[in-house]
């Protein structure tokens, strides 16, 4: 079913079966699993909501940091009516599961390509977060081309470069949708919060299952450089997974096997 590519909305929920929350990345919005969807609807009871502070979430609140973003999500779980549920997340949404699962929210957690797994010190992160700003500015000045971008291959690809590496499966209207997404996305205090307070995650505290899964053609967060910290002090023991030739969005790069990741481990 075709959206219309400037609709934003709070949330989607579908399907029947134990929870599963799904969590999308940085300036991103709900609509970054649509191609999953199906998949995991026929097991799981699925809550994809928007982000705090992007299209169609609600508002940031003053200060905002990340300890802020999850209590939102907590009371996104308890308004669901859910204790724990399953949780996937990419970027940032990978990030904020990991945390979820530290306060004991997660039965399991799927993380693609979490954000925050730069090793201390690294410019890199600095580097990532102003490009991110860029990026920001660049689609808000042109988004009133995003609709007629998004109809040819070339505007397709351009919009999707930082996300995957195949594109041409992917729909005009949800490339559209994404694009004037990042452009709505109140992104700078994001940006800034994470500046001022970099990432952290009481690793000892996650109890439930993790699979972090990276792959090996993510330009947005290259492996392995910006999945060290993971890698050796928080998550050593996870089911780390890497995918060839995929980018940073594997929901969108490669949904069939993303989705299959997720429901790999949700039925273990």
């Amino acid at each position: 079913m075709q959206r219309p590519a400037g609709r934003f909305t709070a949330a989607h929920r579908g399907g029947a079966g134990e929870p599963l929350l799904c969590l999308h990345g940085f300036m991103d919005t709900w609509r970054t699993w649509e191609l999953v969807l199906p998949r995991l609807e026929r097991r799981h009871d699925v809550l994809a909501p928007t982000l705090p502070g992007h299209a169609g979430g609600s508002p940031l609140p003053p200060d905002v940091d990340d300890d802020a973003i999850v209590d939102m999500l907590e009371r996104t779980l308890d308004e669901a009516g859910w204790a724990t549920a399953h949780i996937a997340g990419n970027s940032l949404g990978g990030y904020l599961a990991l945390r979820l699962a530290a306060r004991g929210r997660a039965r399991s957690v799927v993380a693609f390509a979490p954000a925050g797994g730069w090793a201390v010190g690294d410019p890199a992160f600095a580097a990532v977060l102003r490009m991110q700003a860029d990026l920001h500015t660049q689609t808000r000045a042109a988004a009133a081309q995003a609709v007629l971008s998004a109809g040819t291959p070339t505007g397709r690809r351009a919009a999707t470069r930082l996300l995957t590496v195949r594109y041409e499966h992917l729909p005009e209207d949800l490339v559209a949708h994404l694009t004037l997404g990042v452009a709505a996305c109140d992104a700078l205090p994001l940006i800034e919060a994470a500046l001022r307070t970099g990432y952290s995650l009481d690793a000892a505290a996650v109890a439930c299952p993790v699979r972090v899964v990276w792959g090996t053609d993510d330009v947005l967060l290259p492996w392995p450089s910006t999945a060290v910290r993971f890698r050796e002090d928080w998550l050593p023991h996870a089911d780390w997974v890497e995918l060839d030739g995929v980018g940073h969005a594997p929901q969108l790069d490669v949904p069939l096997e993303a989705a299959e990741l997720i429901l790999g481990l949700t039925a273990a």
